[in-house]
């Protein structure tokens, strides 16, 4: 997120892709949402849940209070995760853990899509 300086306030210019925490109107719980649309000036118009897909509009009254910044620990298949950590892979960079699948998979949100991974691994 870049932030610019203009008549001494600052206004947050965003992009597709990244998070923003908003309370989703299906789940009914302050969690996680994907940016999926901004306007001219860098402002979130649409956002996406990352639990139940639900695509909706953006208003600065439905963001909650921001969370502090998680840093991302390294993925690594032999750890064991659970759902909402931040994880670095090599490949796919910054995700965060959506869902336990099975004993030992993972969903993990990345910038392009959700993957399954595997974790727990002896």
């Amino acid at each position: 997120m870049k932030v610019k300086k203009e008549n001494s306030m600052e206004k947050e210019i965003h992009a597709v892709g990244e998070r923003t925490d908003k309370i989703c109107a299906i789940c009914n719980e302050e969690r996680g949402h994907v940016v999926t649309s901004v306007n001219k000036r860098g402002q979130v118009s649409r956002v996406s849940c990352t639990k139940c897909g639900t695509l909706s509009t953006f208003k600065l009254s439905s963001r909650t209070s921001p969370r502090p910044v998680k840093t991302p620990l390294p993925y690594d298949r032999a750890l064991t995760y659970r759902a909402g950590q931040s994880i670095m892979h090599t490949t796919f960079g910054v995700g965060e853990v959506t869902a336990l699948i099975e004993p030992r998979k993972i969903d993990v949100l990345f910038q392009d899509r959700i993957r399954r991974l595997i974790h727990a691994q002896v």
